[in-house]
């Protein structure tokens, strides 16, 4: 056969491309999380659903919908959705709010929350991060040693909350 007329070199998997890495770590979320992953996988359902299908304009952008629609579904389907009411209420864990305050009593609250809501500009860490990972276990009183690459900052638990919705 005339190799004019096969598609040897687009492969069987041309539209598509390679799947977004998923985390390593459990997938814990709030309730919240979830229904932001959620939320997310509705808008890229919806901006697929605008795409036309035979337009070579429009291949790249379906592909990429499709891909993160995968990435999506996946993070869905690993979540392990954590209560945060549910909490032990004298111990940090995945879900609180916690206040510390350093060596010169400078004050702030970290939100210990999932991978897909962690923003730590916000004070939003994930549970794995070096900050939270000091802090889990933790009760009020105690002093962890937050590890960051210009040394050990030592951190009082000054209260700890839990947040519903």
């Amino acid at each position: 056969m005339n190799k004019a007329f096969t598609k040897e070199d687009e492969g069987p998997q041309a539209d598509r491309l390679d799947d977004l890495p998923q985390s390593p770590h459990p997938n814990y979320v709030t309730p919240a999380g979830l229904a932001a992953l959620q939320q997310r996988l509705r808008e890229r359902h919806a901006d697929l659903s605008t795409l036309p299908r035979d337009s070579l304009d429009a291949k790249i952008p379906r592909a990429m919908a499709e891909r993160d629609i995968r990435f999506l579904e996946t993070r869905i389907n690993r979540a392990i959705v954590v209560e945060p009411a549910r909490q032990d209420r004298d111990v940090v864990a995945f879900g609180a709010c916690v206040t510390v305050a350093d060596e010169d009593d400078v004050r702030a609250d970290w939100h210990i929350v999932g991978e897909d809501e962690a923003n730590p500009a916000s004070h939003r860490i994930a549970p794995f991060s070096p900050l939270a990972r000091a802090m889990l276990g933790a009760r009020v009183g105690d002093v962890v040693d937050w590890r960051k690459p210009g040394g050990p900052v030592a951190l009082e638990i000054m209260a700890i909350r839990y947040l519903t919705a």
